[in-house]
């Protein structure tokens, strides 16, 4: 696909938790294609210690309202400086980056998208674009609390939603591989993207059940097109960036220990 450099305004900024901001961007011409998993690099103004882009997921893109959204986690001098923007300000980004995750083959097929924290984010719009095609995604989301669950509304806009806390305060008490829904139903394609030890868990369960697994990484990237290696995965096919190869990659790709 091809890539643009954008500047974009910021039309909502929306405080989700005091870690999680959600931004809205719009341009004064209709945004690129784009798809779920992938993601843009933005540049981050105003951090004279931040030198590099941010990879950032593609959270939802609002067609009618001409609009992507970008959820943040305030982790670093970077993120946090994003999470001051204000509505009208700029924001300059590199997009569409990276490759997506794979849409089912029909409508039947029954799809299991597992995010846990700030990694819940691509799995919306990926929902959605099932939605829009017919299908029923399930959501099996996790996070630490009930007040680190994100856009619960808006995933139940598009399928049914099932939640873990580590602390039982929502949901089921444990991680999202302990949850119920896991030995009660029968899934053919599993997606998921958040804290490694997560994703591990997620593609062992898959692979013992011989369902079709894809995984979206989190590797450090700087560049963005498979410049800089230093989002390096070793794989089956050797060492890829992941922020050109990827971000998603089937699990059997993938050198894990599962």
């Amino acid at each position: 696909m091809k890539k643009y450099v954008l500047d974009l305004r910021v039309v909502a900024v929306e405080r989700l938790h005091e870690r999680y901001v959600l931004l809205k961007l719009t341009h004064e011409s209709a945004l690129p294609p784009m798809l779920p998993g992938q993601f843009v690099e933005v540049r981050v103004d105003h951090s004279p210690t931040t030198f590099l882009r941010r990879p950032i997921s593609v959270n939802f893109v609002d067609v009618e309202r001409n609009e992507l959204w970008l959820l943040v986690a305030t982790i670093g001098a970077g993120t946090r400086q994003l999470a001051q923007l204000s509505v009208g300000d700029i924001l300059n980004c590199v997009l569409p980056l990276g490759n997506s995750f794979t849409m089912p083959e029909s409508r039947e097929k029954r799809i299991l998208l597992v995010g846990g924290g700030v990694g819940v984010a691509p799995l919306l719009y990926f929902g959605q674009q099932i939605h829009i095609r017919g299908g029923e995604p399930t959501f099996l989301l996790g996070a630490r609390s009930e007040n680190d669950l994100l856009l619960l509304d808006e995933f139940q806009k598009y399928g049914r939603v099932f939640v873990t806390t580590e602390d039982g305060t929502a949901g089921e008490k444990g991680f999202v591989t302990q949850h119920s829904l896991l030995q009660n139903e029968r899934f053919d394609q599993i997606s998921t993207c958040g804290p490694k030890p997560m994703m591990v868990a997620v593609a062992r369960y898959a692979r013992k059940a011989n369902i079709m697994c894809e995984a979206s990484l989190e590797n450090m990237m700087a560049c963005g097109l498979g410049a800089c290696l230093c989002c390096v995965e070793k794989t089956t096919e050797g060492n890829l960036c992941v922020c050109k190869e990827g971000p998603v990659f089937n699990i059997n790709r993938l050198l894990w220990q599962i």
